[in-house]
């Protein structure tokens, strides 16, 4: 079942963004460090939003939900974060977006800030000729195939005072292998695709300047 999102309306005030792109993959330890810096500084009113584009080295992480039935083979380094959801995979070949926003100009308004972060995805996808789709009860971006669906992107939000961390991560060309180490995001009935698995040859800049041509759009 698709589930549908309120349209979104402008924001109260303009809001302005900070583009950074990260040109090695950063340890896990270290960008959650700089996303906490960064909430800190948007508080204090020292610094404005921020969307981070970068990868990370293979790892896993479990979000405030995560069961520990759903770890099957810790490969990987394991870090727990206050993000919501369960355990996701992090690794090469896949695009995260650490957006760091202020909530209070937009009403502080949780649901419709995930489903924005939901167009967002969809819209950047839709450029690569593959439909992104959302579903009941299942947080993230589904590619639906023949016979079955695959998740392509995952969702994780935290919230301090106001202010908006984490964010979304897009497979692109990961190794998908490495899923097989946890439940991803407690769902065993689905898997994972990529761009890549779907037959899309498209580089990290390609997937990055769809993230940036859509963001206008969605969030004003």
């Amino acid at each position: 079942m698709v589930h549908s999102c309120r349209q979104s309306s402008p924001p109260s005030l303009p809001l302005s963004f900070d583009w950074v792109v990260a040109q090695t993959p950063v340890p896990y330890p270290d960008a959650v460090a700089e996303m906490e810096s960064r909430v800190a500084d948007i508080l204090a009113g020292g610094k404005g939003n921020q969307i981070w584009l970068l990868e990370h080295p293979p790892l896993y992480t479990a979000g405030s939900s995560a069961r520990a039935e759903d770890l099957i083979n810790p490969r990987f380094p394991v870090f727990e974060t206050g993000r919501g959801g369960q355990y996701t995979y992090h690794g090469p070949g896949q695009r995260i977006a650490y957006v760091m926003m202020d909530l209070r100009v937009r009403g502080n308004d949780l649901r419709r800030y995930i489903c924005d972060l939901e167009e967002w995805i969809i819209r950047a996808l839709n450029d690569f000729g593959v439909k992104g789709e959302r579903r009941e009860g299942r947080i993230g971006i589904w590619v639906a195939q023949r016979s079955h669906e695959e998740k392509i992107a995952a969702i994780g939000v935290r919230v301090r005072k106001g202010i908006a961390f984490h964010g979304v991560s897009i497979n692109v060309c990961p190794d998908l292998s490495h899923y097989a180490g946890i439940v991803p995001c407690g769902i065993r009935e689905y898997g994972v695709t990529s761009l890549e698995k779907l037959g899309v040859a498209a580089a990290m800049t390609d997937v990055d300047a769809a993230l940036m041509r859509h963001w206008n759009g969605v969030f004003g």
